[in-house]
């Protein structure tokens, strides 16, 4: 997400770095630049026009022209105007006082209204609560029966109705709560009918669903591909229905952002939830501050902390803490960390939010094999227990064997024991030390493989 826009913000710090001095000559043109920039990522010109404004103003003050480093606080200063205008602080989905709490998902037909609910209600009970689901589509079966399929997948209840409410979406709303009420959950995900344009049938019946279920969140569900299209949507369900919030899907795939810095701004209702990617796991909270330091290529690491904490077993962190500091990380080792490293989601996302710093520096924009990873796995299970354990073992007619076992070949088995002898010089220079144990802990603890396979890099 934002690849477009970052690249283009980049390339300005970069030009104001190289000027000697910043003066307002130079700053005008990198505002034009940034201007220019935040356009073509389909930002709203109304939300480009304040936030260079303000952008401006603070930039030409004297104390950033005088300062010692004038283009750090420039990108300072461009960071703090993106957290403004995406929300300025993270907000929380709000809980009725008297549950079951009510949450409307509502939004314009093929937007992914259903799955979000699924990704939701997943959010929900990973996050201490019990959800139950419905959908009051009753002009869509298909849309039923895909929320059907996707409580199955997640081991989540779905509300599925009586046969004399199939065409009444409010009494399938009402049955649905009082089923949560006498089953003990404390939230009731109703998703609801949408349309490919806004009509005022559909208007009446969600404003129906409103009254009798008076809900704590109305949440606007909008494709961030869309661009514009998804901000002047959630303009009009907001103007005729009051959404309490956004959840916008397809982030992973929307190069430019401009719905995402535009959304908020406009509709004047914070961004809650971001979809990015297709998986049911792939839902998260929206954080402003994260969201403008990727838009910035500053990364985003308390996000991939709180992924690799979600998805890593502690217990197995800890044991692989012990290896590293023991220098005994063997062949074995080194497989279960690449597979633990796939629940985290597609590397290339996960590189996304490193910042771009140091070693890091143009890694956003690697292409990454995912199959090489698969191959390595599978080279590694080919050997016995005891060639994983002792590598040291494997000789020329052990390679071709494995080659043989994994569908590889002997050129690509020599490669990863290579890059795992690599990998275990530069772990025994890292524990060396105090500095050096201090620093492999913190490796540890990130629970990430200390070298990846080329493909990888």
């Amino acid at each position: 997400m934002f690849e477009n826009l970052t690249d283009k913000l980049q390339r300005v710090f970069k030009n104001l770095r190289g000027e000697g001095k910043l003066t307002a000559e130079n700053m005008e043109q990198a505002l034009r630049e940034i201007r220019m920039a935040l356009l073509e990522a389909d930002v709203h010109f109304k939300v480009v026009k304040e936030l260079i404004a303000n952008i401006r103003e603070k930039a030409m003050g004297e104390e950033v022209l005088t300062a010692l480093s004038p283009s750090q606080q420039v990108v300072k200063i461009v960071r703090d105007e993106l957290v403004k205008i995406l929300g300025s602080h993270h907000s929380r989905l709000r809980f009725s006082n008297d549950p079951p709490t009510s949450i409307l998902i509502v939004g314009l037909q093929g937007s992914g209204k259903t799955t979000t609910t699924g990704k939701l209600a997943r959010w929900l009970s990973k996050n201490g609560h019990d959800p139950l689901m419905v959908s009051v589509d009753v002009y869509r079966p298909a849309a039923r029966k895909q929320l059907a399929v996707l409580g199955r997948q997640l081991n989540l209840p779905v509300y599925e109705g009586k046969p004399e409410e199939e065409k009444d979406p409010v009494r399938l709303a009402r049955s649905a709560r009082v089923q949560a009420v006498q089953s003990g959950k404390d939230v009731v995900l109703v998703d609801t009918a949408g349309r490919l344009h806004i009509d005022d049938a559909l208007m009446e019946e969600l404003a129906q669903l409103k009254e009798a279920l008076r809900p704590t969140e109305i949440l606007f569900v909008a494709d961030a591909m869309t661009g514009q299209d998804a901000v002047k949507s959630a303009s009009q369900f907001h103007e005729r229905l009051g959404i309490t919030g956004i959840i916008l899907t397809k982030m992973d795939g929307d190069a430019r952002g401009g719905a995402a810095l535009s959304i908020r701004q406009v509709t004047g209702q914070p961004l809650k939830f971001v979809g990015v990617g297709e998986k049911l796991d792939a839902l998260e909270p929206f954080h402003p501050d994260r969201m403008a330091s990727r838009i910035l290529g500053m990364g985003d690491v308390l996000s991939l902390i709180e992924k690799v904490e979600e998805q890593i077993d502690q217990k197995q962190a800890e044991q692989m803490q012990r290896k590293i500091l023991e220098n005994e990380f063997t062949l074995e080792d080194f497989r279960d960390q690449l597979v633990q490293l796939r629940k985290l989601g597609p590397l290339e996302s996960l590189l996304k939010m490193m910042p771009e710093i140091g070693p890091l520096k143009g890694m956003r924009n690697v292409e990454i094999d995912e199959k090489e990873l698969t191959r390595v796995v599978a080279i590694i299970d080919s050997m016995t227990p005891q060639e994983r354990r002792n590598h040291m073992i494997i000789n020329g007619s052990r390679r071709r064997r494995i080659a043989k076992g994994s569908g590889t070949t002997v050129q690509e088995v020599n490669r990863l024991l290579k890059q795992y002898g690599q990998a275990r010089k530069m772990m025994r220079s890292l524990t060396g030390g105090f500095m050096g144990k201090r620093m492999a802990k913190k490796m540890a603890k990130m629970k990430l493989p200390p070298a990846l396979p080329r493909g990888f890099r």
